[in-house]
Order: C-alpha cells, then structure tokens, then sequence
C-alpha cells in the first residue's frame, strides 16, 4: 500500500505588531499600528472575548495584535484588556450583546426634541449603562435652532434635571454653532463614543467640529419622523484640537443587559442616595413598606420620568433571571 504524501506543515503567522481599531464594517476592520502605518484585517474562525457573548468581537478602540499569515492576509489573533467599554442588548438577539465602543474616556449621548424626539426612557437606558460600566456620560441636547417657544422650556427642563443628577448638559446647534465651543473643550484630548438615535444630527456636529469630515447626512423620514441611517459602520475619527471620537451607526433602542436586579439602583444616581434611607436594605423601591424612594418621587425630589426608567430597567434585568415583571405601585 502506497503510502500517504506528508503535508509540509503550514507556514507560521508574521507578527506584525499591536494597534488600534479605528473602524469595524462588521467583516473587516482597519487597525492603526503602533508604528504609524495601517492594516486591513479580519478575524480568524470563532473568536470570542471569554465571558462575554457578543455579535462582535472586535470593536473600536480595541487594542489588538495583527499578524500577516502565509496567502498575504491581516488578521487579528489577540486583543488586550479593556479598560471598559458600552454594550447593549443586540437587536432581535436577546441573550446576544452589542459592544458599541472600547477603551473610552467619555460618552456623548447626542438627543433632539422634536423630528426625532428621544425619549427619555431611551436617554436613561444609555446613561445607567454608561453607569454600570464606569463611563463619564455628557448629555447633548441638539438642533436647538429649530425649537419653538415649548421646546425650549423642555430644553430647560430636561438639562435642569440631568445637571442636577450629575450629568453635564450642553443645548447646541450644529447649524449655527450655538455650544459648539463648550463642547470641543469637553472633547480635547479625550476618547469619546458619540452615540444617539439615528437623525439627531451627529454626522452634522462632527461635520461643524471637523472641518472636511464630509460625512453624509440624512433626512428626517415624513411618514414615522425618524431618522435614517447615514452612518452603516463604527469609526474613529481624530480631532483638530486633539482627542479622537468614535462615530457609530445610530441606535434605534437600548436594550441593557447583565443587569443584576439588586444593583439597578446603583445605576440611577438619585435613586441609589435615597435608597440609603429605605427602611430595608434590599429594597427594590417597587412598593415596599417604608421606601423612601417612592417618597422622593411623591415628593417630586425624583422625577417621574427617571422612576419609570428604572422600573423598565429592572424588570429586564428580572426578566433575564426568569422571574416576574414588576408593576408600578403608583
């Protein structure tokens, strides 16, 4: 019997050093090497972040190591340690996340009143993720230009309650300029993820804030009043003044994920102070004897709005553990 040819044993993989992620389409992503030059690559086979499912594996601002295999290809084989990053639940995948960003020094939550209006539901979900995963958030009210007399007492309203949680609120314009000055100094130096609902003008403030970026921009949709998607894939961009930020395509919902239900409260800064005073100490503010959460709310020291976030916030984080929904008492 004749016997079987021997395969010569692959080539091994060229290293070709670490960098940065500074864009994902989804299948390819490009990596800014350390020295100076770039490299398109892909990933090899099943890779995937030990304990934590998600759609992809790699995002921007990951850093990671690049190695050229034998056919001439880039692939990335590693990725270091975050220093933290956003995720959210992946549309359609319940038990499947989305990382939106790595490695970042702030968020900015991009929200407009009207044409489309974001909710303050969605605003809350972003804002205790950013929470949950120790991210400074900034909130930017948009498209200030086009408000009418309503709108700007909302405006008002909406940064006096984020401001007197904690969050710094900027009102701005990308058209005509109005807090852009603020804004580029909150920017300077730093990594920052710029995320929000699609058509809430973040292609027009990063085309104000970087001259030449060109970056497409979309209409508002006359038949549901939503945005359409003018951004289909995550990418850094470098900032004139320093600092670099991280464009993603936009958010139609924020679904948290791998909430625990004891610790939501921890996520909703104004909550979790009055919590303190609760008269037991697992309290989770749904109604319990001597809650001093619901007093905060009947006293108007907690807004409305933020209970009920918190509400739709825990009873997903219930949800996931299989148990049963919670109500509000009131």
């Amino acid at each position: 019997m004749a016997k079987k040819k021997r395969q010569a044993p692959a080539a091994p993989d060229r290293m070709l050093g670490l960098g940065t992620v500074v864009r994902n389409t989804g299948s390819s992503y490009t990596v800014a090497l350390d020295d100076g030059s770039t490299a398109n690559c892909r990933i090899k086979g099943n890779f995937r972040i030990r304990g934590i499912r998600t759609t992809n594996p790699v995002a921007v601002g990951d850093r990671v190591a690049v190695c050229e295999a034998a056919d001439d290809a880039d692939f990335i084989t590693a990725i270091e340690p975050r220093k933290n990053y956003i995720i959210r639940k992946a549309s359609n995948l319940s038990k499947e996340s989305h990382i939106l960003a790595a490695n970042i020094d702030q968020t900015l939550l991009v929200a407009t009143l009207r044409e489309p209006v974001t909710t303050t539901t969605f605003i809350d979900r972003f804002l205790a993720t950013a929470e949950a995963y120790a991210v400074p958030a900034v909130l930017v009210i948009n498209k200030c230009d086009t408000w009418e007399e309503d709108d700007r007492e909302l405006g008002a309203a909406l940064k006096h309650l984020y401001t007197s949680i904690g969050y710094n609120t900027l009102i701005v314009s990308a058209t005509t300029g109005q807090g852009l000055e603020e804004l580029r100094d909150l920017l300077r130096d730093k990594t920052t993820l710029l995320a929000g609902n699609s058509g809430v003008g973040k292609s027009s403030l990063i085309n104000a804030l970087v001259p030449g970026a060109g970056l497409r921009t979309g209409e508002i949709s006359d038949i549901h009043h939503t945005g359409t998607h003018t951004t289909t894939f995550s990418e850094m961009i470098p900032l004139p003044e320093g600092g670099r930020l991280i464009d993603i395509p936009g958010v139609k919902g924020f679904g948290t994920i791998d909430f625990k239900p004891a610790e939501v409260s921890h996520y909703f800064p104004e909550i979790f102070r009055f919590g303190r005073d609760c008269r037991y100490s697992d309290c989770r503010h749904t109604g319990e004897p001597g809650c001093a959460v619901a007093k905060a709310v009947d006293d108007h020291f907690i807004s409305q709005s933020r209970y009920a976030s918190y509400l739709s916030v825990l009873e997903d984080a219930e949800g996931e553990q299989g148990s049963d929904k919670y109500r509000k008492p009131f």
